[in-house]
């Protein structure tokens, strides 16, 4: 614990407030594009590190740009954070072999969306004045990539 409040403590201006860096060191896993994700131990967890790397493919695609992959905090996580012209963007990323328990969107209940949304406020602290924002779901079911903008109402 010694160590995030060092990490805090360089970071934090004169002012008192916490740099963007210092809050994104604290609190998550940051990677860009081109870096390497985690190696996972499971083969869900392998799967799963599979249907982010198509997701996350689709939306660059789609002219989106990264911001964070893998934001983790108290609250919970949140798969990718994206920029659409001037609106962050949530992402959730879900994957189904098979529609035999609801599928993909199915499995993204009412304790999943809470978790979520406190992720994005805890998220939208290190800004000043808070973008526009959104919640949008890709969910994979049979190899198939469904996106679900504005999913989620906050």
């Amino acid at each position: 614990m010694a160590w995030f409040r060092k990490v805090l403590q360089r970071a934090t201006d004169a002012t008192g407030a916490k740099s963007a860096t210092a809050a994104t060191a604290a609190t998550s896993n940051e990677a860009t594009p081109g870096d390497e994700p985690k190696p996972s131990r499971t083969p869900q967890q392998r799967a799963g590190q599979a249907a982010e790397e198509a997701a996350l493919r689709h939306l660059l695609s789609q002219g989106m740009r990264l911001e964070q992959r893998n934001f983790l905090c108290k609250g919970g996580e949140i798969d990718l954070i994206m920029w659409q012209d001037a609106t962050l963007v949530f992402v959730e990323v879900r994957k189904r072999a098979n529609g035999r328990f609801g599928g993909a969107l199915a499995s993204i209940g009412a304790q999943k969306q809470r978790r979520l949304i406190l992720a994005a406020e805890l998220f939208l602290q290190r800004f000043r004045h808070a973008p526009p924002c959104r919640f949008d779901i890709i969910a994979i079911d049979d190899g198939k990539l469904s996106w679900v903008r504005d999913a989620i109402q906050a």
